[in-house]
């Protein structure tokens, strides 16, 4: 039921070679999800969201960081799932390279817990690897 949030392996900042210059979970004046703080005696399993506390519920649209590259280009990276935000990486603040290196573990973005109710139906609709696959596919012979 947790969801990782990861760079796709077919996002620009993966593909193209850029360097990354800075990751900045500011996303307005008024919301940082670095003043995400999950309390309560199941913040490490998750088992119990009703003893959670302080999590900030995200919707799919909502924007989790931007990340900028040396070349001037400026990324946002959007939640994807409703839920609450368990956790943001800061190490990547830190080791922005983890990102493009590691970018299915340590370099993974945050961590959403969905509702409970709404977690088959968002497993559901989540592609397989096989089906990602040819959606890149289309993707790259329709940009021919």
């Amino acid at each position: 039921r947790i969801c990782v949030i990861t760079l796709a392996e077919a996002h620009p900042l993966l593909q193209s070679g850029k360097t990354i210059k800075n990751i900045n979970y500011q996303i307005s004046a008024n919301c940082s999800r670095l003043q995400n703080k999950v309390s309560g005696k199941s913040k490490r399993t998750c088992l119990f969201i009703s003893q959670m506390q302080g999590a900030q519920f995200l919707t799919e649209l909502a924007p989790l960081c931007r990340i900028s590259s040396s070349d001037g280009e400026e990324y946002t990276i959007y939640s994807c799932i409703r839920g609450r935000l368990i956790e943001v990486n800061e190490n990547i603040l830190s080791n922005p390279a983890l990102l493009q290196e590691k970018p299915s573990t340590e370099g993974y973005i945050a961590v959403v817990l969905p509702k409970f109710e709404e977690s088959k139906s968002i497993t559901q609709g989540l592609l397989t690897q096989k089906e990602y696959e040819e959606v890149l596919m289309k993707r790259r012979s329709s940009a021919s």
